[in-house]
């Protein structure tokens, strides 16, 4: 039986169908959605179907009084964030929009979002893609549909499977339906910039105010590179690195931790405020990264302990042009580092500097993604783990074999 190229679905039976047949004969599947992602990882095989997702669109259940919502995985995101922004509610883990990032204008989905488990700036302090994930309706490897959670955490017993999934990228299982809960949108946004910080100094402050009573919401670090690139013209014009402080709330509350905060960071720092317009703009480049990175440079998202971060990315500029700048108070950082010079993405100078954490290749030219581990090599014992759970899902190995490492060794069975 020949394989078609993609096959677009209408329901969750039949993907179970499509599943169970592809499971039968071993033919590999990978899931899509919008397509935004489409640049990341190791490139389309060419003996894999695209199980496309987008036909199971629209939001079939929003109860903006219980701060609850679902929706099919192909819903667009911005789709939903316009249905609920009408209630001033928010989807509050700020997911990034990275189309731009992997050079295309795909819309991103709900099932993209949530299987990929890429959180933006609001992170520090609503939590992770996966802590707003209620339940999910999911098809198996194997064929076999589930359905995990429910529409209020109470209610739920067993395994919390859709926090398994988040972040999955479409290995373990295809989600068809997800509900997540929605938040009230802030009333209130101020952001203040502290200028001319070294990488060090920044990370010292970032975790100081983060663990004080000014109730964050965004906390990041423009090296000088990145903060030229900014479209923000104080910033961009600064000459120096930024570093960006975010608070959200109820207004009163927001001008009062503000207040604070000012009289803080007055003490020996040179600071100035952005309005609503200009704070925007300059977060949506935090979350969604490409106007800070370079035009068609190799970009790295290295996660680990924000006491590593500054050391880590000193190591490696030292070694390798390269430029960083910061999210999640340091936890989280983006490397810009030129392409063409190194055949394997720089991976081997990266993973060797990274004391702890892991690194993940985000950007790269397809032929280095065909042949570089994109994400971090797991320890033996944690890989061996990671191959049991694929297994119990996926027992063929027809979802993105290869696509994580732990896959690879399905392939050889």
């Amino acid at each position: 039986m020949s394989i078609p190229v993609s096959f677009q679905p209408n329901n969750s039976d039949e993907i179970s169908a499509f599943l169970r047949e592809r499971s039968r004969t071993g033919a590999p599947v990978i899931v899509r959605g919008g397509g935004s992602k489409a640049g990341f990882g190791r490139p389309l095989r060419a003996d894999e179907t695209v199980l496309d997702l987008a036909a199971l669109s629209g939001i079939t259940l929003y109860e903006p009084g219980e701060l609850v919502l679902t929706a099919r995985a192909g819903t667009k995101l911005s789709e939903i964030a316009a249905a609920i922004a009408e209630h001033n509610q928010c989807l509050a883990f700020e997911p990034p929009a990275f189309g731009a990032l992997f050079g295309n204008d795909a819309t991103s989905t709900l099932g993209g979002v949530v299987a990929s488990g890429w959180s933006g700036p609001r992170r520090v302090k609503a939590g992770a893609v996966r802590d707003h994930v209620l339940g999910a309706l999911a098809v198996g490897g194997d064929g076999e549909v589930f359905k995990s959670g429910g529409r209020v955490v109470k209610n739920v017993t067993g395994f919390d499977l859709p926090k398994l999934l988040a972040g999955s990228h479409g290995t373990l299982a295809v989600m068809t339906d997800i509900t997540i809960k929605v938040l009230p949108a802030p009333e209130a946004t101020r952001t203040i910039v502290v200028l001319g910080l070294d990488d060090h100094a920044a990370i010292r402050l970032l975790c100081n105010v983060l663990g004080g009573p000014y109730e964050v919401a965004g906390a990041a670090h423009l090296a000088t590179q990145a903060a030229r690139r900014s479209a923000v013209a104080a910033i961009a014009r600064s000459d120096g690195s930024a570093t960006l402080i975010r608070l959200e709330g109820f207004g009163p509350s927001v001008a009062d931790r503000f207040a604070a905060l000012e009289t803080l960071l007055g003490q020996g720092h040179q600071t100035f405020a952005l309005d609503h317009d200009q704070g925007a703009v300059l977060w949506s480049e935090v979350r969604d990264v490409a106007p800070l990175v370079a035009r068609d440079s190799i970009v790295w998202r290295l996660s680990l302990p924000p006491s590593d971060a500054a050391r880590t990315v000193a190591a490696i500029e030292s070694s390798t042009e390269a430029d960083a700048f910061y999210d999640w108070g340091g936890g989280l950082v983006w490397l810009s580092m030129p392409a063409g010079v190194a055949a394997d993405a720089h991976a081997g100078g990266v993973r060797r500097l990274l004391p702890s954490g892991h690194a993940t290749l985000m950007r790269a030219p397809a032929g280095i993604r065909a042949g570089a581990s994109v994400f971090q090599p797991a320890a033996p014992a944690l890989a061996s783990l990671q191959f049991r759970v694929k297994s119990a899902f996926d027992p063929a190995g027809i979802l993105a074999p290869g696509f994580m490492a732990a896959d690879r060794r399905l392939e050889a069975n």
